[in-house]
């Protein structure tokens, strides 16, 4: 039986955003550098991807490239300006910065202005447009790679470097580890899943508008990491799921969205403040104790082994 059109629209909502949130995971979870403007690199993706495919003619994927491309100097600009803030100061400007390129993309004709930017070609392989299941496929196979990505950077020394320029600086420096070009690298990778996010989202709808990449996503993107775990790869993907179904399941609050976000965070943060699938949290631990029951986990062991 075909799965409803419904069904596989919100699985590649699931996907861009877990995507989107992926990105401030590695800036703000693994790094500490705060970041409440992600949307703003979404929307740098997705106006750069749809002006190189939609007014130029060249194709999507390296539309997508580009995306990732320009999202990544930008955040590394945002890197440098992180260098010389600290904590609420930085908050401000990454807001600031997000309301920055919503106002570049409603006053600036390049961008569409008011009117957006539509008619976005879908990518298309062997002459065959992807759609619907398709496109859902594309985007959930880009999330797994880029969350092999994210996992190979946890696991390696910078990883690592980040984490310690997230618990101490002073320490990080003076074991060797170089705290600039750690927050440099943390906006410039997180910004780069939020570029790549935006140009999912902008072929996905096939137009875009300044309104998509407003502040409210920024923290609707936020309470997506905040909920699943800052610190946890899989929770962004789950926070995304949380609040991609949740208005759907409650759509007549759909007013009161905003007020629902709110809500959530105080909620988790009370009870579970690393998140429902960041470290230690009850969630975590206790579908790490299913894994190991099949042997998956990091504490199980294979049918037939010792112990």
């Amino acid at each position: 039986m075909p799965i409803p059109e419904y069904y596989i629209t919100l699985a590649t909502l699931v996907g861009i955003y877990g995507v989107a949130a992926l990105g401030l995971n590695i800036t703000m979870g693994w790094a500490g550098q705060v970041n409440l403007g992600q949307a703003g690199f979404l929307g740098i993706g997705a106006m750069t991807s749809a002006i190189l495919t939609a007014k130029l003619g060249l194709p999507v994927g390296l539309g997508i490239a580009a995306a990732a491309l320009s999202a990544l100097v930008v955040g590394a600009v945002m890197g440098l300006v992180s260098i010389r803030l600290r904590e609420d100061f930085l908050a401000i400007t990454t807001i600031a910065f997000n309301f920055l390129v919503v106002y570049i993309f409603e006053y600036y004709d390049v961008f569409g202005g008011s009117y957006g930017i539509s008619n976005i070609p879908r990518p298309s392989i062997g002459g065959y447009e992807l759609r619907g299941a398709s496109y859902m496929l594309l985007t959930w196979g880009i999330l797994a790679l880029l969350v092999l990505l994210a996992l190979r950077i946890q696991r390696s020394w910078m990883g690592l470097a980040f984490n310690l320029v997230r618990d101490d600086e002073q320490l990080a420096s003076a074991v060797g580890v170089d705290v600039r070009r750690m927050k440099v690298l943390a906006f410039a990778i997180g910004a780069m899943y939020g570029g790549v996010a935006g140009a999912l989202s902008a072929h996905f709808k096939g137009y875009i508008v300044f309104s998509d990449f407003e502040f409210p996503y920024s923290i609707a993107i936020l309470t997506m990491s905040i909920l699943g775990g800052l610190d946890s790869i899989a929770g962004a993907i789950l926070g995304s799921f949380i609040v991609v179904v949740s208005p759907e399941v409650f759509r007549p609050l759909m007013q009161y969205r905003r007020v629902m976000y709110g809500v959530l965070i105080v909620v988790v943060v009370f009870f579970a403040p690393r998140g429902l699938l960041g470290k230690n949290a009850v969630a975590r631990r206790l579908l790490e104790r299913m894994l190991a029951g099949y042997g998956l986990g990091p504490g199980g062991k294979k049918k037939g082994e010792g112990g």
